[in-house]
């Protein structure tokens, strides 16, 4: 694997940071997940308008035109000797002295990772966790390195790798999964979490719900109780590698509606991930 640090395409090997990094030391850092299809970073613009506002909020100064970025990536997926794959763009704080800091990172530092894309799965199973989960650190959920919560519920879903395990709130109420937005369908009405529950606001999500809004199907954004998931027709996670993963069940309890709704947002990822920049485009740009 060769992976992008700081300007230079290297081995995994000698991919290295500073041990004051306060992206190690305190967590400072965001990231961005996507997946590069025949050439082509599917949503790039949406994820990297997340990333910037989120790297404001935490007073790392860094930017990179669209231009740049995109000649990484091609530089990176040939370096790979690959034509499709799995993206972790990394921004962490940079070095510092020990100790909490309160000004500007000018000096961040960027790794990016690139990977074959993993096998999709057809479906999976869920359950709910008994490990609720965290609220955000500030104001809302940032795509941080602070990821303990979410390590500790995949050890308590362990490795099946056609599993995923869903989270509620403190109150509650139906969050998301491990790695996951979550979305169901009952009666012909698509239903997923509010982001003021406190879960990420995912670009795949995102997109979804533009789909809904293009296709007029009619969905409803709130707070919902376990008992509203578990009597769900048909239930799709989402996530920006994977896209829509169909659920076979949930708490043991097979869902047995046709996915006319899951099955139709499947095929509209087929027809746009090698092509859209940004969710706008499928309104005309707006």
């Amino acid at each position: 694997m060769f992976v992008y640090v700081n300007g230079a395409i290297v081995p995994k090997e000698e991919a290295l940071v500073s041990a004051f990094d306060h992206g190690y030391l305190y967590g400072l850092g965001l990231f961005e997940t996507f997946r590069v299809e025949n050439g082509h970073p599917f949503l790039l613009d949406d994820h990297f308008q997340r990333l910037q506002e989120g790297l404001e909020t935490l007073g790392i100064a860094w930017s990179m035109s669209k231009s740049e970025v995109v000649k990484i990536l091609k530089e990176l997926l040939a370096a790979n000797q690959l034509d499709s794959a799995y993206v972790r763009w990394n921004v962490a704080a940079g070095a510092e002295e020990l100790g909490l800091y309160t000004g500007e990172y000018r000096e961040p530092t960027v790794i990016v990772y690139m990977k074959p894309l993993p096998a999709g799965s057809a479906e999976k199973e869920a359950s709910i966790l008994s490990l609720r989960r965290n609220t955000p650190e500030g104001s809302y959920r940032l795509k941080s390195h602070h990821y303990l919560n979410n390590v500790l519920a995949k050890r308590e879903l362990g490795d099946a790798i056609k599993s995923e395990g869903i989270f509620l709130t403190e109150e509650g109420f139906v969050a998301e999964g491990i790695v996951s937005n979550v979305f169901w369908v009952k009666n012909g009405m698509v239903y997923t979490p509010s982001i003021d529950t406190g879960i990420l606001d995912g670009i795949t999500r995102r997109f979804v719900l533009a789909l809904l809004d293009k296709k007029s199907i009619p969905y409803e954004v709130g707070f919902y109780q376990e008992s509203e998931l578990l009597d769900a027709d048909e239930a799709f996670i989402t996530n920006s590698i994977q896209e829509i993963v169909p659920l076979c069940s949930i708490n043991g309890i097979t869902l047995k509606g046709e996915r006319s709704i899951t099955g139709g947002l499947m095929r509209e990822f087929d027809r746009y991930r090698d092509q859209l920049w940004s969710r706008s485009e499928i309104f005309g740009g707006r």
